[in-house]
């Protein structure tokens, strides 16, 4: 969940951790460790931060741009991958800095109503990644398993209807998030110091931070997960006995009809096994936290665990709209064409220009209804080579 990820972002540990590595270097610390926690380290993090929402804002911002402008790109799956990017991108641009800021300060900077507004978008943004790509299962398999259920005039309103309801859920599910989530004072007894740091959930009740852990790895993780894998059970089925009853020489529509179903389907499950690879670390160690909450580890192997936990969990914000570059041609083209880097399409026109010119001329000397009917088909080639 948000808390996952950053709600919190382990705010209390992180904080006592960079009070340690104060106090470690003052103290008889190896050379290895003063070695991993010199300024130099401590200034990567946020480098490394720095670069997956550089990345994931050219991405996503693309992706959406893509599905906004290209007619021929809005479809019921696009709509609902819009949305995931737009639930990405709210995590890069509130989550992801202020993760980063703990590793350059040891106070949290973003106020009460910081720490309460935060985790809350920090938690919608997960529960709208992991809501919408059940959504898209449950249209994968409508379209495979049940093709005959035809869609009504109005289906891409309903698929909006169903994003704008996946984010109103899950903002729901996060008001706990505004609820327990507070500026509360820390004591660190290796540096005698107090300190204020954002944290999830009272210290009085030992039992509220494992039923919230809990309830979250449930909610936004194992329950949608195992609802994915029933549909994709369904999907793997129906098309292995499709492909079993398909005639040899079956019609060439029903199989290409078959086979971008396939492709969607497949580019769907990259999807959910990315989000599940990716967060799975991080739902683990905020689950360990949680019931060892009285607790602080601040070893370097837990340490150095958390960060590469929650970098992955960030990292799947901007894995998506590459993968769908890698597997699906049509996206892959416009992509090339909204970053310019790929000059094919001034290339077809280009070459297509000049083959409806030599053609015309070598049609010259034939009659004008010959040049008439040349002209014609040279326009239609070259409108062909652009789409």
């Amino acid at each position: 969940m948000a808390s996952d990820e950053c709600i919190l972002l382990d705010v209390e540990l992180e904080d006592i951790i960079l009070c340690n590595i104060s106090s470690a270097r003052q103290s008889n610390l190896s050379l290895l460790e003063e070695e991993m926690f010199s300024d130099k380290f401590i200034y990567t993090i946020p480098t490394i931060y720095g670069l997956i929402i550089l990345i994931g804002l050219v991405g996503n911002i693309t992706l959406i741009k893509i599905f906004c402008t290209v007619k021929s790109m809005r479809n019921v799956p696009n709509l609902f991958i819009s949305s995931l990017a737009f639930g990405d991108l709210l995590l890069l641009l509130t989550c992801v800095p202020v993760d980063a800021s703990k590793y350059l300060s040891s106070e949290w900077l973003f106020g009460r109503v910081g720490c309460k507004l935060i985790p809350f978008i920090q938690l919608t943004s997960v529960g709208v990644s992991v809501f919408t790509l059940t959504a898209l299962s449950a249209d994968r398999y409508k379209a495979i398993v049940r093709p005959m259920d035809i869609q009504g005039s109005h289906a891409l309103l309903k698929i909006c209807l169903k994003a704008v309801m996946i984010w109103i859920f899950s903002m729901l599910l996060a008001i706990p998030e505004v609820v327990f989530s507070d500026l509360r004072s820390m004591y660190d007894k290796g540096t005698n110091k107090t300190f204020v740091a954002c944290t999830p959930y009272p210290h009085t009740n030992k039992l509220h931070p494992k039923i919230q852990s809990m309830a979250s790895f449930l909610i936004f993780y194992i329950i949608p997960l195992s609802v994915i894998s029933v549909y994709y059970y369904f999907i793997a089925k129906n098309l292995i006995r499709s492909a079993y009853n398909l005639p040899v020489e079956g019609n060439v529509h029903v199989r290409k009809q078959v086979e971008s179903r396939k492709r969607l389907a497949k580019t769907v499950l990259v999807f959910v096994c990315i989000f599940a690879f990716c967060w799975l670390p991080n739902h683990i160690i905020y689950l360990y936290r949680s019931y060892h909450y009285s607790e602080v580890d601040t070893s370097l192997l837990h340490f150095i665990t958390t960060l590469c936990a929650r970098i992955l969990a960030f990292a799947n914000s901007c894995i998506n709209p590459f993968a769908l570059y890698l597997l699906s041609r049509s996206f892959r083209k416009q992509f090339n064409h909204q970053l310019r880097c790929c000059k094919a399409p001034n290339l077809i026109r280009s070459q297509s220009t000049s083959r409806s010119t030599t053609r015309m001329a070598s049609l010259k000397s034939t009659n004008q209804s010959m040049v008439t009917f040349s002209f014609i088909n040279g326009n239609h080639f070259c409108h062909e080579g652009n789409v």
